[in-house]
């Protein structure tokens, strides 16, 4: 249930619905695995646990989904090799060369040929939507899987009005200020990494690893041109991860105390993941509230 990434997209609107109404609607788009001729799959699993059965979680004003993909896997050189093996039969049969459009032909038939024998790999995706705060959590840094799952959203739902959040202040340009002239805020400590790029023509990069960012060497690399792109950053003892210049949050870390909260609930998994799941909200909310503060606000 702990995320180990987010990324954050606003809900300028409502969405006018209830959780029941979500579940009603993502009930048409449940996941079925792969047939044999089926590249991939995409499709919403119960929220909580596979063991659960309801494909929206809600606890008080927070809504848990979960997206399921399975993808087979067909290694390119495979496919390849055997398209070049049935061309070659093909131009050594009829005595000519095999057009561009025959070989795409070719290769699509063998793809088509080995897709019932090929490896699937699943994956899961999760995402919490703060309807009445305006927030959608996506357990995820990747923006093209987060959009999958949005889109998957978006279809089930005929509209969903989500954006990436703006802030007043440029991130980069304050995370640059906080390792230059310091007044980060109270609420955030600093981690012990950052990556940095040249705003020069070079564009040059530096990593920074394990060395105290308000060091004279870390100093150093901004007063030659280097803006922060990411930054390793605490909430507290709760809540550590990466900040990259687009508010994505990366290797989300929660603290042991936090993870450990619910552990009389350990024989009752369900239950567990409940209770985790109503913590994992409320640290979210203060922590989302405390980087948008950082920033100087949502840019309106």
């Amino acid at each position: 249930m702990w995320f180990r990434a987010l990324r954050t997209y606003r809900l300028p609107s409502r969405l006018g619905i209830d959780a029941e109404e979500l579940e009603r609607r993502l009930q048409t788009r449940i996941f079925s695995a792969c047939t044999p001729a089926q590249a991939s799959s995409l499709g919403w699993v119960p929220a909580l646990d596979d063991s659960a059965s309801a494909l929206v979680h809600a606890a008080g004003p927070y809504w848990v989904v979960r997206l399921k993909r399975e993808e087979k896997l067909l290694p390119a050189t495979v496919v390849r090799e055997q398209a070049n093996g049935r061309c070659a039969q093909i131009a050594k049969a009829q005595g000519r060369k095999v057009s561009r459009r025959e070989r795409l032909a070719v290769t699509d038939e063998v793809t088509q040929d080995l897709l019932p024998r090929a490896f699937s790999r699943f994956s899961t995706i999760r995402a919490i939507i703060a309807d009445h705060a305006g927030w959608i959590w996506v357990d995820s840094s990747s923006a093209g899987r987060s959009e999958e799952l949005l889109n998957h959203l978006r279809e089930a739902m005929g509209n969903l009005p989500a954006v990436l959040p703006e802030t007043q202040k440029a991130p980069a340009r304050i995370m640059t200020q906080w390792l230059m002239q310091g007044g980060i805020p109270s609420a955030i400590e600093l981690g012990d990494e950052a990556d940095f790029v040249d705003q020069g023509d070079e564009g040059s990069s530096v990593k920074v690893r394990g060395v105290p960012l308000d060091s004279k060497e870390v100093r150093a690399h901004m007063a030659s041109g280097h803006q922060v792109q990411s930054l390793a950053l605490e909430w507290g003892a709760r809540v550590a991860a990466v900040v990259d210049k687009d508010l994505v949050l990366r290797r989300l870390k929660f603290s042991d105390a936090i993870r450990s909260e619910n552990d009389e609930l350990v024989e009752d998994p369900l239950s567990r993941a409940d209770a985790d799941f109503l913590i994992l909200c409320e640290v979210l909310s203060g922590l989302q509230v405390d980087l948008i503060k950082a920033f100087g606000g949502i840019a309106e």
